[in-house]
């Protein structure tokens, strides 16, 4: 068995958010950068599932070096190698291009990550890889196991859950409570210390999209606080200053 997580590098969702160069680009100066947690319930699973297979797992990050301490963090929880394409993440399409070309290549068995990053939130990459390597894409994949050949797999559907088998290969886009998170031990540290960490080069492909500026949210407004007793204040306040009734 051979399963590939696919990882992105994101601001730790406490990190205070700012931009430059007239609002184009992203201000990494100060912000501490973590594993997608959904990524992160994505690699646990993985964890578990290469355990009572026996089989080989690998974690991917299309990222510059930046990303590398992230790709080790991940080593430490339990992946058996790293590998870095060594690009700047620019788009979904862009990055599901170089996480498909990879894979095609390495032949695996199962494909997952997680069903969204939390920097931008596309939600797209795990189709766009399974569209481009003619695999079957699930998401948001809740609970998965395995048996033979076949994956069993629970997932949320708009009222809903819903039960489904998958034939191998395939890529999910996963979210708890597919498995807990594993916090890595001092064991697996220093073991990540000498795992293999392989860098590669990008194909050739251009972004399909350019992002030409980001817009902070508005900030919070002034809070008013109105008396427990005094209803007739609220309804008026609702009406004519939220405009909800």
């Amino acid at each position: 068995m051979k399963i590939l997580v696919c990882i992105t590098h994101v601001p730790d969702t406490t990190s205070k958010i700012q931009f430059t160069d007239n609002n184009t680009k992203f201000d990494k100066n100060g912000v501490q950068f973590i594993i997608g947690p959904y990524d992160d319930y994505a690699l646990a699973r993985a964890v578990e599932l290469r355990d009572q297979t026996g089989g080989k797992l690998t974690v991917l990050n299309v990222g510059e070096a930046e990303t590398e301490p992230t790709l080790r963090k991940a080593l430490a929880i339990g992946a058996d190698e790293a590998i870095r394409v060594n690009a700047f993440p620019s788009d979904s399409l862009f990055v599901a291009n170089q996480i498909a070309h990879y894979a095609k290549e390495g032949g695996y068995d199962l494909i997952l990550m997680g069903r969204e990053s939390i920097d931008f939130n596309g939600g797209m990459v795990h189709g766009m890889v399974a569209e481009t390597l003619g695999m079957p894409s699930v998401s948001p994949v809740m609970k998965l196991d395995l048996e033979g050949e076949v994956a069993k797999i629970s997932r949320e559907i708009e009222g809903g859950k819903e039960q489904l088998e998958v034939k191998l290969p395939f890529v999910a886009g996963c979210q708890e409570p597919i498995a807990e998170w594993k916090i890595p031990n001092m064991r697996g540290i220093m073991s990540a210390r000498t795992k293999p960490l392989n860098v590669v080069e990008a194909v050739s492909d251009e972004a399909a999209t350019e992002t030409v500026g980001y817009e902070l949210p508005p900030a919070k407004g002034a809070v008013k606080l109105i008396d427990k007793d005094n209803v007739q204040e609220l309804v008026q306040l609702l009406q004519t200053d939220a405009k909800v009734l």
